[in-house]
């Protein structure tokens, strides 16, 4: 099937008005929460994968273990994580969310949902009904092309 320029434009501007918007109210809350890019990522890729060794938030974010266990170290001080030994290998360190980091990361989560919500309260009944069905079939085709998403 040939490319549809209009569509791909029109799907292009949605998309980068998108990230930027509902970005935008995530990284205003993470400033003001004082956590770094880096301690961010980590609470997140503990928030959606679970529990995992230091040495996968290494690799994860592509630094060294040393550099990974001096940034978990601030953040078990700050009660977001909780830093354990493995049961079946005293070696490795295992790093779980804490009950507040976990809140912590559902009020960022939060505050980027609240502008679709604005969103879609701006938006007609049946306008919501076709873009409900629109985006349906558009998640499908993208889940299509690469099922990892």
């Amino acid at each position: 099937m040939p490319v549809n320029p209009q569509l791909s434009a029109v799907l292009r501007e949605w998309a980068e008005l998108f990230m930027r918007r509902s970005m935008r109210d995530f990284i205003q809350f993470i400033k003001e929460s004082g956590l770094t890019t880096t301690q961010l990522n980590t609470l997140m890729r503990l928030y959606y994968r679970g529990d995992c060794p230091i040495s996968e938030i290494s690799d994860h974010l592509g630094i060294t273990n040393a550099a990974t266990s001096q940034m978990v170290q601030r953040l078990v001080e700050q009660g977001l994580l909780d830093r354990t030994e493995d049961p079946t290998d005293r070696r490795v360190k295992q790093l779980t969310l804490t009950a507040e980091g976990r809140a912590l990361i559902e009020q960022g989560i939060e505050a980027r949902r609240r502008w679709l919500e604005d969103l879609t309260v701006a938006l007609p009944a049946e306008e919501q009904a076709n873009i409900v069905a629109t985006l349906t079939t558009l998640t499908q085709a993208a889940r299509r092309l690469d099922p990892s998403l």
